[in-house]
């Protein structure tokens, strides 16, 4: 009968959809668990006091599952200053500026970047490292992948050129700036939580992800303090004559990710870090080894020499000096002399920039000031902390 059909299909039909729905939850489960699996796979544990500052490790989750891994010390309504590493290193970078910032009575926090140091590392492609991609919707028409006729420094310090700059990772590459300057300020928001607005101190490349962050989110800090800055000389806008020279340094960073990690085994050597460590310091009796270890052992775990060759193939992004022009907030700059990566003459030239205060050169120092020279660094920091106090 019509009715009997009516009863057979609909009961065809809710029990198919019961079982679609059991399948769609049990694939849901299992796609918790392999994603809870990788997480957990490139998530590191790291002791549990930093050797270099006797400080305990802290961890904090971001984005819902990612471990991010910071320092902190000071009083708890000292003024907060979050300090921000560079290349390959990780909050250890900071041993000495830490512990004087909190001698002198401020909040100090130093973070290990998403991808450094004891933070997680998932896969560049996994699902869980894209669900942070801090380049997911960045670009619009008002704010392009590629900046055309932008003006850049050079070298001397005199003379500017006109590039095209790509601010897109090449590699779809979740470890970017942006991601960074999201983490920053998430990290400002939820475990800072300051009552006054924080205080930037970044090294080197770190010097960017600081610079976006300042940018994106101005209300939640009051100034920067920049030591070392880079100008990113593997950026395609960087490199000259790019149009022969770019096809080539792709080529060999695609070899370093798909063939270089024997050659990172053989690099990844205390007496090895020590060597190329002092490359970079001029004050070469700074790097002991309680140095070489606190940068080296992150390094050796599981996912960092994938994030480490994803970085070298970064020859993309925003560039220091452009977004010190849409900076409006107080900024001071210091470098070393004998610092043998970043220019002297094009740091000076920076004090044309109208958010640009001061530059001070520090004779007899490399890239490292903060560590190779805290003498020289930090009462400078504390005039500009103090110049900030004075100004709020």
């Amino acid at each position: 009968s019509v009715v009997s059909a009516v009863s057979y299909y609909s009961f065809l039909f809710r029990t198919v959809m019961y079982h679609k729905l059991h399948l769609f939850f049990y694939a849901g489960v299992v796609a918790h668990i392999l994603l809870n699996g990788l997480a957990s796979c490139f998530t590191p544990t790291p002791p549990q006091t930093s050797p270099a500052t006797n400080l305990p490790n802290l961890l904090y989750t971001w984005k819902s599952d990612q471990q991010i891994r910071y320092q902190v010390a000071g009083p708890e309504d000292g003024a907060p200053v979050l300090l921000v590493h560079g290349l390959f290193v990780n909050s250890d970078h900071w041993r000495k500026t830490i512990l004087s910032l909190a001698n002198e009575g401020y909040r100090a926090y130093a973070i290990d970047l998403w991808g450094c140091g004891y933070s997680s590392k998932p896969p560049r492609d996994s699902l869980v490292a894209q669900s942070v991609n801090g380049e997911q919707k960045r670009f619009t028409k008002d704010y392009p992948e590629i900046m055309k006729g932008a003006e850049l420094g050079s070298a001397c310090g005199t003379k500017t050129r006109i590039r095209d700059v790509e601010k897109s990772h090449p590699l779809k590459s979740p470890y970017n700036f942006y991601t960074w300057s999201e983490l920053l300020q998430d990290f400002c928001n939820q475990v800072i939580q300051p009552k006054t607005s924080v205080t930037l101190v970044s090294n080197s490349i770190g010097t960017i992800s600081a610079l976006q962050a300042l940018i994106d989110q101005p209300n939640s800090f009051n100034g920067i303090f920049i030591v070392s800055p880079n100008f990113r000389e593997l950026h395609s806008a960087e490199v000259p004559l790019s149009q022969i020279s770019m096809p080539v340094i792709r080529s060999v960073q695609k070899l370093l990710r798909e063939k270089g990690q024997s050659l990172f085994d053989t690099l990844a050597k205390p007496n090895t870090v020590k060597q190329i460590l002092k490359e970079p310091y001029a004050v070469q009796s700074a790097v002991d080894d309680v140095l070489v270890d606190v940068l080296l052992t992150p390094l050796l775990t599981e996912g960092a020499s994938q994030v480490v060759f994803d970085t070298l193939s970064y020859s993309a992004g925003p560039l220091p000096e452009l977004q010190l022009s849409d900076v409006r907030k107080p900024v001071w700059i210091t470098y070393g002399e004998e610092d043998p990566w970043t220019p002297g003459a094009r740091v000076e030239a920076l004090q044309d920039k109208e958010c640009v205060e001061k530059v001070v050169s520090l004779p007899g120092v490399g890239h490292c000031p903060h560590d190779e020279a805290p003498e020289l660094v930090e009462p400078l920091l504390f005039e500009f902390l103090n110049r900030l106090s004075r100004k709020g």
